[in-house]
């Protein structure tokens, strides 16, 4: 039984249940191991979680690293409205991406400040790659001028984090409507259209 068949069945755990709400004694169960075979692997629970995090965030930053290189030639206006597309289609479907998002909105208490740290470098990140896009599209006259590459880039992630809210706490209805009140606000805003 290795590390990476406990964490993925974890990952699932920690994803659907939260940290308080999974069990090592379940997670070992779906492992097909006793509980105190995790303990070969991970210290206890706080450090599987966090290795997950850790995992997760470097997922999420390769993910969107793929996205940007397949899609940096489109438009604009299509580049960020379909990030945003694929962010709630990634929630729906992949596991690691649903457990990131759920921790970035819910982290245990005892664990605030190791998840916090790992969620703000993830930000940072995220913000380091949309700049140079943002900034690109300011400079082909396809965004006004006026509200710059950074400021541009700030809006775009807080819209990405109303939706992500609408994701984990509404459903379907309340996340569409978010969506295009916030893209239209957000995209008239930034436009010349």
């Amino acid at each position: 039984m290795t590390a990476e068949q406990i964490k993925e069945v974890s990952l699932k755990h920690f994803a659907n249940n939260g940290y308080e709400g999974a069990s090592l004694a379940h997670i070992a169960e779906d492992v097909g191991i006793k509980k105190q075979s995790i303990y070969t692997h991970f210290k206890g629970k706080d450090e599987l979680f966090i290795q997950l995090c850790r995992d997760a965030s470097e997922n999420e930053i390769k993910s969107v690293i793929n996205f940007i290189e397949s899609n940096q030639t489109r438009p604009i206006k299509e580049f960020l409205y379909d990030f945003l597309l694929r962010s709630i289609d990634r929630y729906g479907k992949n596991v690691s991406y649903k457990f990131w998002t759920r921790t970035s909105f819910f982290p245990p208490n005892h664990l605030n400040e190791s998840v916090m740290n790992l969620v703000n470098q993830y930000l940072d990140k995220l913000e380091e790659l949309f700049i140079p896009i943002l900034k690109k599209a300011l400079a082909e006259g396809a965004i006004s001028s006026i509200i710059g590459e950074k400021r541009a880039t700030a809006a775009f992630l807080g819209m990405l984090d109303g939706i992500l809210v609408e994701m984990v706490y509404g459903g379907p209805e309340r996340l569409t409507k978010r969506l295009d009140a916030s893209w239209y606000v957000f995209w008239h805003g930034l436009s010349k259209e």
